[in-house]
């Protein structure tokens, strides 16, 4: 069943038929991928789930060095044997500190796992609590080791990722697409404005809506940041060092 309800998604994203924003989402990440990453370039898929973007991230660029996050132990087994000797696979939830973490495996819908419980747009959530290995990005992946595209979709957890992340992201200035938003990052006390100075001042990328960034629009400012994360206006969006 699932096979199938992902062909259908595949479907409708490949005919723009953006029934919801989740498959609006997915169509100008895909295009935002396909028009930005070159065959060389290395990339990042952090949430890593079931593949579906590292699946992509390997087609674009076939010469580049990838990898990949997921802590759900049965999805991390999977994605190991799936690109073996294709990518690096760890079985970490990224965060700004190390060590071992409680985990909220959402076992009926597991695209909601994360570090804390948020909110669940499902009725009757299976969570089992699990214990992971936490880590910070700059402590996996060296600074010497270029990074041209990451992808963060880690239910709320973004900021943690990206200031764990703070000295690859600082040294190369990738594109990075992340999710953010009411619902999920609140529940890891995020300050919409704080995560936009940080990535604008610290890391140095301007931060862009996807339809924004495709139709070569001026970034957000801060407060335009702080509406969108606080009216839930859109939940996706691309840092990059484009002005």
């Amino acid at each position: 069943m699932s096979q199938i309800k992902d062909a259908v998604r595949e479907l409708l994203i490949f005919l723009h038929f953006d029934l919801t924003k989740n498959l609006k989402y997915d169509r100008l990440t895909r295009r935002i991928m396909k028009d930005g990453i070159q065959a060389n370039f290395n990339c990042i898929d952090i949430g890593c789930h079931k593949g579906e973007m590292l699946n992509y991230m390997l087609k674009l660029a076939p010469q580049g060095k990838h990898f990949a996050f997921e802590p759900i132990p049965s999805l991390f087994n999977q994605l190991s044997s799936k690109y073996k000797n294709r990518a690096d696979i760890f079985p970490y939830a990224l965060s700004n500190s190390s060590g071992e973490t409680t985990f909220q495996w959402v076992k009926n819908a597991p695209a909601y796992s994360g570090i804390k419980r948020r909110r669940y747009d499902i009725d009757n959530p299976e969570i089992e609590e699990i214990t992971v290995e936490k880590k910070l990005l700059d402590d996996v992946i060296p600074t010497t080791t270029p990074i041209h595209f990451v992808k963060i979709d880690v239910e709320g957890a973004e900021f943690g990722v990206l200031k764990g992340a703070k000295n690859l992201l600082a040294a190369h200035k990738p594109t990075i697409l992340f999710e953010c938003g009411k619902g999920a990052s609140d529940f890891y006390d995020t300050n919409p404005l704080e995560l936009h100075s940080f990535l604008s001042n610290e890391i140095g990328l301007n931060v862009f809506t996807l339809q924004d960034f495709i139709s070569n629009n001026k970034p957000l400012s801060g407060h335009d940041f702080e509406n969108s994360f606080n009216n839930t206006t859109d939940y996706y969006f691309i840092a990059s060092a484009r002005a």
